[in-house]
């Protein structure tokens, strides 16, 4: 427990570990004796309420997520979750635990709680978007690693998980490699809980936040420095030769029949136009079925992707991935099960969220292969 003393007002920082018990008996101890005015925790609405509402799948639309383009998000969000409550499990002790005590104990005194964290998906989507292509496939396989890693924790281990942040401390591990990850993650957020703290009514604030922030705003709790919140609520749009490279193929694809047409005649550009159909539909197909998809999704992947292909605006993968949302909807209990099925391979099958995470993932790839092959050949046929 730190204490900083600002202008006349009084911040005491509770740093936790989000799978330990001892940091749920530390936050009880803490509000009990204290009696603050007010009390920030670090969530922010959407954790709130998955942590405070276990019948929280049942309103969670997965069409909408994917209309919105929010899939990757949601299954980086559903990876992490798993990976605290792989060590929830080994600690006895759910993850986030601690954070849900404190807003209840500030509603049995009567005191007034914030949830003062940056939303959830714009944190996801502003680290994805500030790495570099190589960083990303990097992030990536971490997340993969700490996935599927079946290697049992030591008990020195989980005693040394008991007194710090489990999930801050894999980030900071991924930081080293990646640092426009740790400063998204946990830099940024730093500055964030340290600006909503500074706006919030009382001159004594206990503030509840994972142990890896307590540093960060301390410094800026001191330092009375204030923040902008807009340019930290910014998605940042893709890079310029991202979005360069998303029309290459298009219009490489559409030139290149046109001159096929011009050099050799109808026929011929009608027989590439049918090959690329063929060669980019086909594998995408496949890849819908690899998903063991519904067999109209693996007929939209067929047909969907040769048209997407010739425009980086809208992808096969969401076309797909709605597709099998509609056709087989995830039921309540595999929204409930899924942070256990996502570490177990043959379960990303049997689950029918992660299935439409499949029927997005693999029509998606195999619609990048076929045009990258297919793009060749027609762009050869010229030479």
């Amino acid at each position: 427990m730190h204490i900083v003393s600002v202008q006349g007002r009084e911040f005491i920082l509770v740093g936790t570990a989000h799978v330990s018990q001892e940091s749920i008996d530390l936050v009880r101890e803490v509000l009990g004796k204290e009696k603050p005015d007010c009390v920030c925790v670090e969530l922010d609405a959407q954790r709130y309420m998955a942590l405070s509402h276990q019948q929280r799948w049942e309103d969670l639309d997965v069409r909408e997520v994917i209309r919105r383009r929010h899939l990757g998000t949601l299954i980086v969000h559903l990876v992490l979750a798993s990976y605290q409550k792989k060590l929830g499990g080994q600690l006895g002790v759910l993850p986030g635990a601690e954070l849900l005590a404190a807003t209840r104990m500030a509603e049995e005194h009567g005191i007034p709680f914030v949830l003062c964290d940056r939303e959830v998906r714009v944190t996801l989507q502003r680290a994805w978007r500030s790495a570099p292509f190589l960083k990303k496939m990097l992030l990536v396989s971490s997340l993969l690693v700490s996935l599927f890693d079946t290697t049992p924790v030591s008990e020195e281990t989980l005693r040394a998980m008991r007194h710090q942040d489990a999930l801050s401390t894999l980030l900071q591990e991924l930081g080293q490699a990646l640092p426009t990850l740790r400063m998204v993650l946990i830099d940024e957020r730093d500055r964030y809980l340290a600006q909503t703290m500074q706006e919030v009514s009382g001159n004594r604030i206990v503030a509840v936040v994972g142990a890896a922030h307590v540093p960060g705003i301390r410094r800026i709790l001191l330092t009375q420095q204030r923040e902008n919140l807009a340019p930290l609520m910014s998605i940042p749009p893709a890079s310029r030769w991202v979005q360069w490279l998303g029309w290459t193929i298009p219009l490489t694809i559409v030139t290149a029949l046109v001159l096929i047409g011009w050099q050799k005649g109808i026929t011929a550009a009608g027989h590439n136009a049918l090959y690329w159909v063929l060669v980019s539909g086909l594998p995408s197909a496949l890849g819908a079925l690899c998903a063991l998809a519904h067999p109209l999704t693996v007929l939209a992947a067929f047909l969907a992707a040769p048209l997407t292909t010739l425009t980086p605006v809208l992808g096969v993968g969401h076309i797909t991935a709605l597709v099998q949302a509609y056709m087989q909807p995830p039921m309540v209990r595999e929204f409930q099960s899924v942070a256990d099925d996502l570490r177990s391979f043959k379960q990303w099958w049997k689950n029918r969220l992660l299935r439409v995470f499949l029927a997005f993932l693999f029509p998606t790839l195999g619609t990048i292969i076929g045009a990258w092959f297919g793009g060749y050949k027609i762009v050869s046929s010229l030479l």
